[in-house]
């Protein structure tokens, strides 16, 4: 067994990556990054940006965000601190799960991180108060090609495991996807 296992799940692209903690009396060590490993999900891709959010408020959601192209970008996501529901939205035209969502619970314990492809949204559910996630980001900040949905919208049909609350001014303005949106272009 590798350092880095992963998982496919029933979206493209959306990416399970396991990673191995070793413990001894002084306390351990797990790898959160290799290129080498990750190479066949990254591709051509590079990291271009490492983002750090810590959220006080269990229950709280951050999301469901993406950056349209060209400023695309592919996320690989990581509890550091807590747990929290994290959640992948399909959103690519012509895609066979489009408008499908995969989520996986991350946690400090558990050490696992979510792979999330261009063209998917992101967002989590804190289940633990303060929460802390690593994001790795194969594209900066474009401000310009922020865009998301409404987390609460009803043709996604997420089940978050509680209320959702604690959203930020800007996610509360996210609306849901429009009945003739065919998706993100490739």
């Amino acid at each position: 067994m590798g350092a880095m296992n992963m998982t496919a799940t029933g979206i493209e692209g959306v990416i399970v990556v396991d990673t191995q903690r070793r413990t001894d009396a002084r306390g351990s060590f797990a790898r959160l990054f290799c290129d080498d490993e990750l190479k066949t999900v990254l591709g051509h891709r590079r990291i271009m940006q490492i983002n750090h959010s810590a959220t006080a408020e269990r229950g709280c959601v951050r999301g469901l965000h993406y950056q349209r192209a060209p400023h695309a970008e592919m996320k690989l996501v990581r509890c550091l601190k807590g747990r929290v529901w994290d959640v992948a939205v399909d959103l690519r035209e012509g895609s066979p799960t489009f408008g499908k969502w995969h989520a996986e619970e991350l946690s400090a314990a558990n050490n696992r991180m979510l792979v999330i492809p261009e063209g998917c949204a992101h967002g989590f559910q804190v289940l633990d108060a303060g929460s802390e996630l690593l994001y790795l980001h194969t594209a900066a900040y474009a401000p310009a090609a922020e865009d998301g949905v409404d987390c609460r919208d009803p043709s996604l049909a997420i089940a978050w495991p509680l209320a959702v609350s604690s959203l930020s001014d800007r996610d509360a303005r996210l609306a849901p996807l429009a009945a003739d949106f065919k998706g993100l272009p490739s």
